[in-house]
């Protein structure tokens, strides 16, 4: 069934938003936009965890979050490509959803699957305006949808963002996302494997990655993007920090 969602996030694997933005996302639901997120993975290569287990830990940062909702397209994790079946996969759930607005993983990261994701993600939205590539769901053909704008989330690496997102007054209800995957972060019992993502300096990190987008608008907390169209519009002076 089709409907519209205003902003839609992809990630690589589940728990990329939960790292990257959905302190963002977290404050345009209480703006009145519709959230969902569209995981292209499992995850299933993660040292880490099961397919099952991270399901479940999605279901509930799904909860935390309040998504309208939640989707895993099921593409293999590592070896996902840029062809037609990948593109058509994405194409049907960016139709399906309609969102003005889609946030995709970094275009450089310490993780392969990022970039790749990044440039997938940038072409398949465009593919989706294009009238004559065809695609159904539930056996009817869509129509045509192309969204506003694509915004990439800054993730491991440090990248200088276009523009930052104040999450001031969301970081807690964001780390509560995160750590909603227990399998992936700190767990003082955990008898997993060590990652580069499993120790306690890691969310220090991402408290301090947070902190740092924050100082760069004069506010506590912010998460930082990158435009796919390079330059922004404003109305308004006023409105920049």
């Amino acid at each position: 069934m089709e409907k519209i969602i205003d902003i839609l996030a992809f990630g690589a694997h589940p728990d990329d938003v939960e790292l990257s933005c959905s302190g963002t996302l977290l404050k345009q639901k209480t703006l009145g936009n519709s959230i969902g997120i569209i995981d292209l993975t499992r995850g299933e290569l993660g040292s880490r965890g099961t397919p099952e287990k991270r399901n479940e830990e999605a279901k509930r940062s799904s909860l935390i979050l309040g998504l309208n909702i939640r989707e895993n397209l099921g593409l293999a994790d590592g070896f996902f490509e840029e062809n037609e079946e990948t593109l058509n996969k994405i194409i049907t759930v960016i139709r399906k959803y309609k969102p003005s607005i889609v946030l995709a993983n970094a275009p450089s990261d310490r993780h392969p699957d990022h970039g790749r994701a990044s440039q997938i993600m940038r072409r398949a939205c465009f593919l989706s305006g294009l009238i004559k590539i065809k695609t159904k769901i539930d056996g009817k053909e869509q129509l045509p949808h192309r969204p506003k704008n694509i915004y990439f989330y800054i993730q491991d690496r440090n990248i200088g963002p276009d523009f930052v997102v104040d999450i001031s007054g969301f970081f807690d209800k964001k780390m509560e996302s995160i750590l909603a995957f227990d399998s992936q972060f700190f767990s003082e019992n955990s008898q997993e494997p060590k990652t580069p993502i499993s120790g306690q300096e890691f969310l220090k990190f991402i408290e301090s990655r947070s902190r740092e987008f924050g100082r760069m608008i004069n506010t506590e907390f912010g998460e930082g993007f990158i435009s796919e169209k390079g330059c922004l519009g404003i109305n308004d002076l006023n409105q920049l920090r």
